[in-house]
């Protein structure tokens, strides 16, 4: 198993702030994740483990519900403008987007934008992504607590904006419809495999 290595030395970027899109794709890859929010840059460590294990309980629900035209994914590159980059955690697209996508998913092809709130990215998940992913027409955006047993928070795209959020907490079945309908307790992300 390749490791990375602590290091002292400073990862130097090319370009001055405010980045654009075209400065990141030069970055290196040193194992940070970056993103920008108009043009500034927002770097994240790799997700905790249970942040990954909640990620990939997600994605199984969603892919047992999934009729076969939606596919879930994991960490996609988002290009939402020329100085707005993200990567949400997971996403739903369209099956057929897969085959005509290599770098970057097209606005359109997002129907559902997924965020694991993490204590380094609470600001970033509660408020600038969900604004960020209402201005780019996602139409709905997922929000998921695990501090809280874990819960989910489903923004549902109205106008320019989303409505506010419908909360589920753990213990309780979430029915929902978008992108497709579903049902599951959002306890069950955290819960140990049987």
């Amino acid at each position: 198993m390749a490791t990375t290595e602590p290091t002292t030395k400073r990862t130097v970027l090319q370009g001055e702030p405010p980045f654009t899109v075209d400065d990141l794709l030069t970055f290196p890859d040193d194992g940070n994740r970056y993103e920008l929010f108009n043009g500034s840059l927002l770097v994240s460590p790799s997700p905790t483990p249970m942040h990954q294990y909640a990620s990939l309980r997600l994605v199984r629900i969603l892919e047992d519900a999934a009729p076969p035209e939606f596919q879930p994914l994991q960490e996609v590159n988002l290009r939402v403008g020329p100085r707005d980059f993200l990567i949400p955690d997971l996403v739903v697209v369209p099956t057929e987007a897969l085959d005509r996508t290599e770098l970057m998913f097209a606005l359109n092809d997002i129907l559902l934008a997924v965020e694991m709130v993490s204590p380094s990215t609470q600001t970033r998940d509660r408020h600038i992504k969900r604004s960020v992913y209402a201005a780019a027409g996602i139409p709905a955006y997922w929000r998921i607590e695990l501090s809280e047993g874990p819960s989910l928070y489903v923004h549902e795209l109205a106008g320019e904006e989303y409505k506010p959020a419908e909360k589920h907490e753990a213990g309780e079945i979430a029915t929902l419809l978008a992108p497709f309908e579903m049902s599951f307790d959002p306890a069950v992300l955290v819960r140990p495999r049987a």
